[in-house]
């Protein structure tokens, strides 16, 4: 891997709750913590708080962003309990179920399934989905936390294609396991993606295709940022992976499939840490007058330029 540990972060859209949401995810799940919190003034959402936060190890980003976006299980995270590494797997499993409850609804309740034997699919009190799920030990190993992308409506069928064209994109990546509806699992169809999952940059994701009747579809509520080294890096992933030039503001970009990404420099990361307040706000109304971002003009910015 590069300096830089986890290369993909999904970023969280709150409408006011992102410090409170944070505090409350790293309260519940193990060796988490917030790492920095900065606010941007004057965004189009008013003064805006901009968190960073490790679940269990994994980075996330949230923001406050107003009520534009709210959170659906079109992407949602597994959270895998392995009992060959963790003799208390099932017991941990229930204990984060519980506090995930309060206030939470259950998409799929806590039991056992075909393919585990205890999983549960829950929206918390934010509106955020989590799959907890006792793996089987004997697969390949699998990290705690993977994001995992339902593909619905006019993207149901697609699953397939899309992890494909992810795979296709970004180094590191493989495909893991792969498994398909059989014949009588109407509405879904025969063949399409039952689950698999894929490694970006050595990261795990998940992806599944749904026929139901949903009522919901990909949004920038949950984006995956893509931490950036240089310039170069950001013009490849702007060409590879925008595929609506409306959608195209502030890093922000959205696919042929409908998923958010945001292609983000370090650098600005870096310099919002240890940034005078005048500095930061003018990095902030630099970045907002862009689509995709400009490392050199950003820092130019920065420096009062």
């Amino acid at each position: 891997m590069s300096l830089i540990e986890q290369k993909i972060v999904p970023h969280l859209w709150f409408n006011q709750e992102a410090k409170e949401a944070a505090q409350f995810y790293t309260s519940i799940f193990p060796d988490s913590k917030v790492t920095n919190i900065a606010t941007l003034r004057n965004t189009p959402s008013g003064d805006s708080d901009v968190v960073s936060f490790h679940i269990a190890g994994y980075s996330f980003m949230a923001i406050n962003g107003g009520p534009h976006f709210q959170f659906n299980p079109s992407i949602s995270f597994f959270v895998n309990f392995d009992p060959s590494r963790d003799k208390n797997a099932r017991e941990n499993l229930d204990q984060l179920w519980e506090k995930l409850s309060q206030g939470g609804t259950p998409l799929m309740p806590l039991q056992e399934y075909p393919f585990s034997k205890r999983y549960g699919w829950i929206q918390d009190k934010y509106g955020l989905t989590w799959q907890l799920i006792l793996t089987n030990p004997e697969g390949e190993e699998r990290p705690f936390i993977a994001p995992s992308m339902m593909y619905v409506q006019d993207v149901c069928g697609k699953a397939e294609e899309a992890s494909a064209f992810y795979l296709s994109v970004f180094n590191d990546s493989r495909r893991g396991e792969i498994a398909r509806y059989p014949a009588g699992m109407e509405p879904d169809k025969e063949g399409t993606l039952m689950f698999t999952d894929f490694m970006l940059e050595n990261q795990w994701f998940a992806a599944m295709d749904s026929a139901g009747p949903h009522d919901f579809h990909f949004n920038e509520a949950i984006s995956l940022l893509v931490r950036c080294e240089n310039q170069e890096e950001i013009d490849y992933y702007w060409e590879k992976l925008s595929s609506d030039p409306k959608a195209e503001q502030c890093g922000w970009l959205r696919d042929k499939y409908g998923v958010s990404w945001q292609i983000w420099p370090e650098v600005i990361g870096e310099m919002m840490a240890n940034g005078t307040n005048e500095q930061i706000d003018r990095l902030t109304k630099a970045f907002l007058q862009m689509k995709k971002f400009h490392i050199e003009n950003l820092k130019e910015a920065h420096q009062g330029k």
